[in-house]
């Protein structure tokens, strides 16, 4: 594994450090774009394969509003197969590099310790991991070597097994419960819990009825006292609600506007964050969301 925080380049820690700052220093919920680097994703899938292609796609990302931009080598769409380490890390790096310095901080979509590592080394920000550390028991050491944010997401199994593990009694409080017994695992490790970032995982181990339950019951999670991250982005239970008269679920393309229909709701909830493939509707959702509670702060 690549050397941690202190042998870094002086360079990429500074970077971290300025996006971060310019993330702290906005009053909205931001805007996470998706860069997936992968053949097989649900929404996108080989459209951005090729780093040149990849990162075209995250400046016009950029151009449409994104405040962070999320790079993915690794597919998590239900009945996926795991990917090595080692083709992650050979689909995502050469785009953290030549995005890293651009201003726009990067996070690294990925549940192996060893991918995280090479992206933070290379001037990534931000691990955002599904898993939220079950994956790899390396991931919190690594993290926290960095002091990078962390994307900690509910996760029962992986893509093969999680639809089987979509059974609870109380869905919002069970998710609750293991989100907070994950964030004490990991932060024994040694993660800051300052740096945790909680993400509730639609669709990760949960049917439609469970995802709008977790959705009502955000209050709960933000009562946790950690920052959120919603991604319902293109989703099955939103392709679902949309199904057309013959039952079948509308296409993921055809699900952006009701993504941006959560992402104004959760962003007047007051979550950190909302990540997302098509950027300008929840762009417009979140600054409509800010200036409505803006105008409150002002009555």
């Amino acid at each position: 594994m690549p050397a941690p925080r202190e042998e870094l380049a002086p360079r990429a820690v500074t970077d971290r450090r300025a996006a971060l700052a310019r993330l702290d220093s906005q009053r909205r919920c931001l805007v996470m774009g998706v860069v997936n680097v992968t053949p097989d994703s649900f929404s996108d899938g080989g459209r951005w394969l090729s780093p040149d292609a990849a990162v075209a796609h995250a400046h016009r990302l950029v151009a449409e509003g994104a405040d962070i931009l999320d790079v993915g080598g690794e597919s998590t769409r239900p009945g996926s197969r795991r990917v090595p380490a080692d083709v992650e890390i050979d689909r995502v790096l050469p785009v953290v590099r030549a995005l890293a310095g651009s201003g726009t901080p990067l996070s690294v979509d990925t549940v192996h310790a060893e991918t995280a590592q090479a992206c933070l080394a290379a001037g990534a920000a931000i691990i955002n991991d599904v898993s939220g550390g079950l994956a790899d028991p390396e991931m919190a050491t690594v993290v926290a070597a960095h002091g990078a944010p962390y994307v900690l997401g509910h996760w029962r199994g992986d893509p093969a097994t999680m639809n089987d593990l979509a059974v609870y009694d109380d869905v919002a409080a069970e998710v609750r419960g293991e989100l907070t017994t994950r964030i004490a695992a990991m932060t024994t490790a040694g993660l800051d819990p300052a740096l945790v970032v909680v993400d509730p995982g639609l669709g990760f181990a949960k049917d439609r009825q469970d995802d709008w339950q977790v959705l009502a019951a955000l209050d709960d999670l933000l009562a946790m006292g950690h920052r959120v991250l919603v991604g319902a982005s293109r989703k099955r239970f939103l392709g679902r609600l949309l199904a057309g008269p013959d039952g079948s679920p509308a296409p993921p393309p055809e699900r952006d506007r009701a993504t941006a229909a959560v992402s104004a709701i959760v962003a007047a909830a007051g979550v950190w964050g909302v990540r997302v493939h098509d950027v300008p509707g929840s762009a417009d959702a979140v600054r409509v969301a800010a200036a409505v509670a803006e105008a409150r702060r002002q009555r």
